[in-house]
């Protein structure tokens, strides 16, 4: 089967956000990429709960659903319709509703979903490590970069010093 790409990375990777510390995604986002409902998703989640740990999926708090809503500038007048705190799912969770939604579409999407949020990670990892090996030039390399800072500065005080003054004016005279 090949890979087909129904939704673009960019709408995925936009719809990953950080809450409690982990990459989520949101019941009613994943249920518009799986052209679902949100209350069908839902739904088939509560009917397999014993397959959502609390690592996998959570439910937000009311503080942390007004953060969110803050982030991403919802009116707070709308409740976007909302009777219950949406569900937030983790990677491990994203990954769990392949079994619970068994649509074409779902299991495409999943797939697609898996991937960003390998991505999101592996750029992470990368950045660490870069990070990293920064600051270890920075420590080895420190004191024969400050020498040369040095000298840079003794260079441009010693202009600074050595620039006659102009005597004359600029500007009109009253």
């Amino acid at each position: 089967m090949k890979n087909k790409i129904i939704v673009p990375d960019e709408i995925i990777e936009n719809k990953i956000f950080s809450i409690r510390g982990k990459r989520v995604m949101f019941d009613k986002d994943l249920a518009v990429l799986y052209g679902v409902e949100t209350r069908t998703l839902n739904q088939a989640v509560r009917r397999n709960n014993d397959r959502f740990s609390d690592d996998f999926m959570f439910q937000l708090t009311k503080p942390e659903f007004d953060i969110w809503k803050s982030q991403i500038v919802i009116s707070n007048a709308e409740r976007m319709g909302l009777r219950k705190m949406p569900l937030v799912f983790t990677e491990q969770g994203v990954a769990m509703l392949s079994s619970v939604l068994k649509s074409k579409r779902a299991i495409q999407v999943n797939i697609q979903i898996m991937r960003t949020f390998t991505k999101i990670r592996e750029m992470i990892i990368s950045n660490k490590e870069l990070r990293l090996k920064i600051e270890a030039m920075e420590r080895k390399y420190d004191n024969k970069f400050q020498s040369v800072f040095d000298a840079i500065k003794r260079i441009l005080i010693t202009q600074v010093k050595e620039k006659p003054e102009r005597k004359n004016k600029i500007g009109f005279r009253y």
